[in-house]
């Protein structure tokens, strides 16, 4: 039977005053990390609203958890975001990241809005599965700034695609095959920001660490804890 140990961890940091990042660890194997966005409690509210919906989504429909049925529910998720602004007009431009995973069998689904991020270890190696929806992303991807110009530039945060925000939401999704041993981990970017790869890497990798999501957090919190940070680990064994 194929097994998955799962650990998981949001803080507010040491800085922020609301935690506007919401996850889920839910039903059929579901796993998100929403980071919200738009103002004095409206990020949180956008965030919450998103992983709501995918939960009462997952718990009271028959639903397919492939890249459209995932793609499925963040469009759900999305049109309840911007109902919601339609409603209270002081949350207007409130919206979230979201990335999604969900395994089944011997396959790994994602879907994904925004520059949270989910990343693969394998073999000793820590890949990037999604591409960050930012205005500086874009910029390195086309040349025009190199990497270390990229860490430290002033729009660094500049979300070109965010989840709510419009009443239509384009999204990244994709399948990877899963090998026995593969680690995968779904992050907001105060992680990410505080954290090095090589650090991610050796937190995911350290057999004696029995919570992974928990250690990524405390080591985001002791480089600065500028933002609220989350984390979910998916450790994936075929026993």
């Amino acid at each position: 039977m194929d097994l998955l140990k799962v650990s998981q961890a949001t803080d507010i940091g040491l800085v922020r005053e609301l935690n506007e990042d919401s996850i889920l660890v839910g039903p059929k194997d579901v796993f998100v990390v929403a980071d919200g966005m738009g103002g004095h409690v409206a990020g949180e509210i956008a965030s919450h609203i998103f992983t709501a919906t995918v939960e009462n989504k997952l718990s009271s429909e028959n639903t397919n958890l492939d890249q459209d049925g995932l793609r499925y529910l963040v469009v759900d998720g999305n049109e309840a975001i911007f109902e919601c602004t339609k409603e209270n007009p002081e949350r207007s431009g409130m919206g979230t990241t979201a990335t999604l995973l969900h395994i089944e069998d011997n396959s790994a689904f994602w879907a994904h809005v925004g520059d949270s991020r989910l990343y693969r270890l394998r073999d000793g190696n820590l890949k990037q599965i999604t591409n960050d929806h930012t205005y500086v992303a874009e910029l390195l991807a086309n040349g025009s700034i190199s990497a270390d110009e990229a860490k430290v530039h002033p729009n660094k945060n500049m979300l070109l695609r965010a989840v709510g925000v419009d009443p239509v939401v384009e999204v990244d999704t994709g399948e990877l095959t899963l090998n026995d041993g593969d680690v995968f981990l779904i992050c907001s970017d105060g992680l990410t920001n505080m954290v090095t790869l090589p650090d991610i890497q050796a937190t995911l990798e350290a057999e004696d660490c029995q919570d992974k999501a928990e250690a990524l957090v405390e080591r985001a919190k002791a480089g600065g804890g500028l933002d609220n940070i989350s984390a979910i680990v998916v450790e994936y064994n075929e026993k």
